[in-house]
């Protein structure tokens, strides 16, 4: 695992550290993401969770407190209720402020969906010992169960692509190209990684795709986000049934063939 390939990454962390070490305020910080895994380099973000005493949450200004990590050009609440900036040298950051209690018991549930593999490294600031003990719990890899999870993703690919199915007949191309784009490629790809043996990036299937994945399933997975986007649709349906069907025969995943023919039909215009 290489911990050097960012050198501003890693100077950042550690300044992240100084500077929650000095706030009584915060009682853990865990960081999350490709520099947990020894994957980050010169393009990745900075991520981790703050968990502060529940009495100085309300009032806590988050970006204040991260601007001296550097000069903040952004600073806003996305769209999943996370902190988001942008340092001055273009690096990205998402910041969850949590309550301490309530966070830290919540990383519990993260099994499985989460890896730490070196959760100590990961906790950068820890007054209690509680957060180092349940992070260190997420220090296994458990790859998701092969034969219900083949069987959720084959249903979910069948019904949301039979939804751009009627948005294409509904004159809705953007609406389809979205659909395309967010929820079927991605079902799409972990349904891939599940039959290749290769989940480590489960969460974001498409991250190291190119590394991860042989040059036939990357070819399938370009036609799938064309500019046609009737024909993107029909490339991507087809990459779908193929995967169900190679699935089907390697644990038994059910296929509603005359739904998948119907489907077929309507993606075919």
């Amino acid at each position: 695992m290489s911990h050097n390939a960012s050198p501003a990454l890693d100077a950042r962390v550690e300044r992240l550290r100084e500077i929650a070490h000095a706030d009584p305020r915060i009682e853990g910080v865990l960081l999350y993401g490709s520099w947990t895994l020894g994957e980050a380099d010169a393009h990745s973000d900075i991520e981790a969770y703050l968990y502060l005493r529940e009495d100085d949450l309300p009032a806590f200004d988050g970006p204040a407190f991260l601007a001296a990590l550097g000069p903040l050009e952004l600073a806003h609440t996305n769209i999943h209720g996370i902190l988001a900036v942008v340092f001055d040298d273009l690096m990205r950051g998402e910041f969850h402020l949590s309550p301490a209690g309530a966070g830290i018991d919540e990383i519990d549930t993260w099994a499985g969906l989460v890896h730490l593999p070196d959760p100590d490294r990961a906790v950068l600031l820890d007054r209690t010992g509680r957060l180092t003990a349940v992070a260190r719990g997420l220090a296994t890899f458990r790859p998701p169960e092969p034969g219900p999870t083949a069987q959720h993703l084959v249903d979910e690919l069948a019904n949301w692509t039979l939804m751009v199915a009627h948005v294409l007949d509904r004159g809705e191309n953007a609406r389809a190209h979205s659909a395309l784009h967010t929820t079927v490629s991605p079902l799409q790809l972990r349904l891939c990684r599940l039959l290749r043996g290769s989940t480590a990036h489960w969460l974001t299937p498409s991250r190291a795709l190119e590394a991860d994945l042989a040059a036939a399933d990357r070819d399938r997975h370009a036609r799938t986000l064309g500019p046609d986007i009737r024909a993107a649709a029909r490339n991507s349906w087809r990459w779908s049934r193929e995967l169900a069907a190679e699935a089907s025969r390697r644990w038994g995943t059910r296929v509603p063939e005359r739904l998948h023919e119907r489907i077929s039909e309507m993606v075919a215009g």
